[in-house]
């Protein structure tokens, strides 16, 4: 705080000081020793002097817009936080001793003073603020999102304890704001493995990360995060589903592992050449403003159309042309974590790999946002089954579905092909076999 007596100030021999000495040193028994023997912290006095008034139960406060500001914090809350070591001045710098607690609150909103109070971080965690710095809630709260999480609203500097301690799932911060794909999470193998068995189960940042939260749709970090835990699922697919490497790239773990999702193809738009996915630019709408163009009646792409999108995104862009690459998914956030038991995973081949097949059914066409999160635009079901289609898709085949039945059956013919091979070997090995046996009496007569 600005104006804070220093250390100095004991030396003061005014009978106001001393008075304040012999108050502060009450304090210190009243409030920190209980908390100190728990936790073997000693608060210094600038510290007890704020919690003189701080620690009591309802203190609030109105900001400029109406809303009430808690303002409590409990001593021995904060004497077991990370932050026990820390001054109350060292976040809280702007405060005047004079006039605090006084003057009418200077603070507009909750939203602001969350945003300013996050700003202090930065002196002593550069490093996570620098990852933050790159996540999809750093992006919204650029683009002025009040909802989006800044450090604050996930971390309560008074009460923050050491991510090693096994905390209840209730706790975890991120269900404040998901909390629908926080119930699903809660009951699925990984929440209950935690809630019922009270094991150390992976919660939302072991897949997600705590500071460098991607968008969960963007890229291929859902699926790492994974193989990270499962390390022996490749070598344990390969023991049983056929071309396992091209499953795992064409499709995401919870269509087999959350066997009750709704699935879905989605198309994602990469770059031919290294097959990244494409970010839309900050302030230039294409992708919406095109799928307008294209689509006006808002009734999903033809190919027709889906043709048309294509070539129109790619004239007015620059580098490598857009093509689509497809990928098999859950329809929702919510069914991505109602994963369930491997005893219970999906392993019939018929749910995707036959005529009609209910995953096929939808389709939709996406292309993530300036912050990663994607922007989707549904796309006719016939699209799969167009054999012109296949110049704009990358590698996207599942034998026996929806996709290109005339080239089903050429595999088919290849196969059979194949097989018949060896069989019309045999076959013209016997029905040529007393010839050949004639001729070679013949040879062995005309020799002797």
């Amino acid at each position: 705080m600005k104006n804070f007596p220093k250390p100095g100030w004991l030396a003061l021999s005014s009978l106001r000081t001393r008075l304040v000495l012999a108050s502060l040193v009450a304090l210190s028994f009243a409030f920190v020793a209980p908390a100190a023997l728990a936790a073997d912290v000693e608060l210094d006095a600038p510290e007890l002097a704020c919690l003189k008034c701080h620690d009591k139960e309802g203190l609030k406060m109105k900001t400029q817009k109406g809303e009430v500001l808690p303002l409590s914090i409990s001593t021995k809350a904060f004497v077991e936080s990370m932050h026990n070591k820390t001054s109350c001045e060292d976040c809280h710098d702007d405060l005047d001793e004079k006039t605090h607690g006084k003057a009418p609150s200077t603070v507009s909103s909750k939203r602001e003073f969350t945003l300013k109070m996050s700003d202090t971080c930065i002196s002593c965690h550069k490093e996570n603020v620098a990852l933050f710095k790159d996540t999809v809630h750093a992006a919204m709260i650029k683009g002025g999102s009040d909802k989006a999480a800044s450090c604050s609203d996930c971390h309560n500097s008074h009460t923050v304890k050491s991510v090693k301690i096994l905390s209840p799932i209730d706790q975890v911060p991120c269900a404040r704001c998901h909390e629908d794909i926080y119930k699903a999470y809660a009951k699925d193998v990984h929440g209950l493995e935690r809630v019922a068995k009270g094991k150390d189960a992976p919660t939302c940042n072991t897949c997600h990360s705590a500071h460098e939260i991607k968008a969960a749709s963007f890229g291929d970090a859902l699926k790492d995060s994974c193989i990270k835990c499962h390390k022996d699922s490749a070598s344990s697919h390969e023991k049983w589903l056929p071309n396992s490497a091209l499953h795992f790239e064409a499709v995401s773990c919870p269509v087999c592992h959350a066997p009750d999702a709704q699935r879905r193809v989605n198309l994602r738009m990469v770059d031919s050449v290294g097959g990244k996915q494409l970010l839309e630019q900050h302030g230039v709408p294409k992708f919406e403003r095109l799928i307008k163009t294209a689509d006006g009646k808002e009734v999903g792409l033809d190919e027709k159309e889906l043709r048309s999108f294509l070539k129109e995104f790619n004239l007015e862009s620059e580098g490598p042309k857009a093509i689509l690459s497809g990928r098999l998914e859950v329809r929702s956030g919510v069914q991505a974590h109602q994963l369930s038991e491997k005893e219970k995973a999906i392993k019939d081949c018929k749910v995707c790999h036959q005529y009609g097949a209910t995953p096929f059914q939808t389709v939709v066409l996406t292309m993530a946002g300036p912050d990663g999160r994607p922007l989707r635009h549904g796309v006719e079901k016939e699209i799969l089954s167009s054999l012109t289609a296949t110049g704009t898709m990358k590698g996207f085949y599942a034998i026996g579905s929806t996709r290109i039945k005339l080239l089903d059956y050429l595999l088919v013919l290849v196969i059979l092909g194949v097989a018949l091979v060896p069989i019309a070997h045999l076959t013209a090995n016997r029905l040529f076999k007393a010839k050949r046996e004639q001729l070679k009496a013949a040879s062995k007569k005309d020799q002797s």
